[in-house]
């Protein structure tokens, strides 16, 4: 398949699933419908490798994810951060709940094995399940390294619409409340805006205009990015931390400094485009699925999620009522374990967009529903994930 005829095909179920998104208000959000397009099409004619081909491949899907990751730490601030401790507890909670769910219900349906092995994937994105199916390979387990897999690139069929869902009940509430001006959170701007600057941020604002060009911005940004992944290289030795958290904490750092303006990547005309390269690599996972595999693993599969899932939701509905978090919002950040970064932004995004056309309500949506939604991403599918993967490859051992 030629370079741009695999660039357009992809290009077109992406719009596709934004058109869809968009005519049924997010019910169907656009992940959902993409992911169920791109699956159909490696079941028929798409080339394994149309991702690769299109020109997306490894090292330009983490640049997009460096830049990406340090951009959304400009929509937030310290002070922002500093409120997200209840989201941290809220999401380790959801965690709990699907390991403490799949070590009791799970082990009356399903052996020991199957159960350590699909667990931490389930709460986690393609790291936890890269550790778990090959830990399952060295043991001579070679269904349940599919598993690993398998759960990884289909967990997201549950988690995208329930997303969805949960985040419009919060947005509708949040709404009501802000018409009826009992609305008292914290405003946009204090959360980090959802536009961008046209000027020069503080520490070049004596630069005319004409010289923060695109380039200066990619540059800073950048930069910045880069410091992020010194830092976590530098403290390697000592202790493990992933590059893209100390990206977003860069990027709150660096728009605090006056060093970046917000989003960049959107002042830079780049924004679309990254977005793209990152959903697109997502994607990709689906050529792993294929119809043989999931009619066999289907009742193993259905049954974690569905137990897991269900853990969950008791978990982060007790975590959320003793913090003071909706049963809907409390669910939602615990959801992001199925999926994470980007997802978590885009559905948001989408969810924010359909619930009101007024610049000033998805202020309002975004301040409150985005932060949380960033910080449980990140915290979920980044961090906890993989501790806990190199727990259970123990209990497999």
């Amino acid at each position: 398949m030629p370079q741009l005829l695999a660039f357009s095909v992809i290009a077109l179920i992406l719009f596709v699933g934004d058109a869809v998104s968009t005519r049924t208000k997010s019910w169907l959000p656009s992940v959902f419908v993409c992911a169920i397009l791109f699956l159909l099409g490696y079941w028929t004619f798409f080339p394994q490798d149309i991702v690769a081909l299109a020109g997306f491949q490894t090292p330009i899907v983490f640049l997009a994810m460096y830049l990406l990751i340090t951009n959304m730490g400009t929509l937030l601030s310290f002070a922002e951060l500093s409120r997200q401790w209840r989201t941290v507890i809220v999401s380790l909670a959801g965690i709990g709940g699907i390991v403490a769910a799949l070590m009791t219900v799970g082990l009356l349906v399903l052996d020991f094995q199957t159960v350590v092995v699909a667990t931490p994937p389930l709460v986690g994105g393609v790291v936890a399940s890269l550790i778990m199916s090959q830990a399952a390979t060295e043991a001579g387990l070679a269904s349940l390294s599919v598993l690993a897999i398998l759960i990884y690139v289909m967990q997201g069929f549950v988690g995208y619409p329930l997303t969805a869902v949960m985040l419009k009940r919060e947005g509708r509430r949040v709404l009501a409340l802000h018409r009826a001006g009992d609305w008292s959170h914290h405003g946009p701007a204090e959360a980090g805006g959802h536009g961008e600057d046209a000027a020069p941020p503080r520490l070049f604002a004596a630069m005319p205009p004409a010289y923060n060009s695109y380039y200066f911005k990619f540059l800073r940004l950048g930069l910045v990015a880069l410091l992020a992944w010194g830092t976590a290289q530098l403290v390697k030795p000592v202790f493990d931390i992933s590059p893209f958290v100390l990206c977003l904490v860069f990027g709150v750092i660096a728009t605090s400094a006056g060093f970046l303006e917000r989003q960049p990547l959107r002042a830079a005309n780049a924004f679309g485009f990254t977005i793209l390269i990152l959903m697109v690599f997502i994607f990709d996972g689906l050529k792993q699925a294929t119809p043989q595999m999931l009619a066999q693993l289907a009742w193993p599969l259905v049954l974690i999620i569905g137990i897991g899932v269900t853990g969950m939701y008791a978990a982060s509905w007790i975590a959320g009522r003793l913090l003071g978090f909706t049963p809907a919002m409390a669910f939602a950040c615990a959801l992001t374990a199925l999926y994470g970064f980007p997802a978590d932004y885009i559905i948001t995004n989408e969810v924010v967009n359909a619930l009101s056309d007024d610049k000033d309500e998805r202020e309002v949506l975004i301040a409150h529903m985005l932060p949380p939604m960033l910080v449980a991403g990140f915290i979920t599918v980044t961090m906890v994930s993989v501790v806990l993967a190199g727990v259970f490859v123990g209990l497999l051992a």
